[in-house]
């Protein structure tokens, strides 16, 4: 699958593992890195959703066209399928005719950053 990024600053991020590790930890930044090999791998969405951990869903709401991936607990990878979004004959994403994602966004769905939390602020 093609995997491009949102902006300049994401791609670099995403480009270099003393960066990933640097401004997410080492555990959030493997993850990371192992869901960006698994997309650029995967032939189809459908294909990398049904990869272990993985748990992507299509967001609702006025987000309705983006997938969240698992990092780690509560960060997510945020992707939208490129122009235009395929749909499935119920409304939903056509996960299988998606063969091409732009990484959004790395979440942490509380605070809204991926990056690394302070030691002792988890679950505050």
């Amino acid at each position: 699958m093609e995997v491009t990024f949102a902006n300049g600053k994401l791609a670099r991020l995403c480009s270099s593992e003393s960066q990933m590790i640097r401004e997410l930890g080492p555990e959030a930044a493997r993850r990371l890195g192992r869901r960006l090999q698994q997309l650029e791998a995967a032939a189809s969405l459908a294909e990398f959703r049904h990869l272990p951990q993985v748990r992507a869903h299509q967001l609702v709401g006025d987000r309705d066209e983006q997938i969240s991936v698992d990092l780690d607990h509560p960060r997510r990878l945020i992707l939208e399928a490129t122009e235009p979004v395929p749909r499935a004959p119920d409304g939903g994403l056509d996960w299988e005719a998606i063969t091409s994602v732009v990484v959004i966004e790395g979440a942490d769905t509380h605070a809204r950053t991926l990056r690394k939390e302070p030691p002792g602020d988890r679950g505050s």
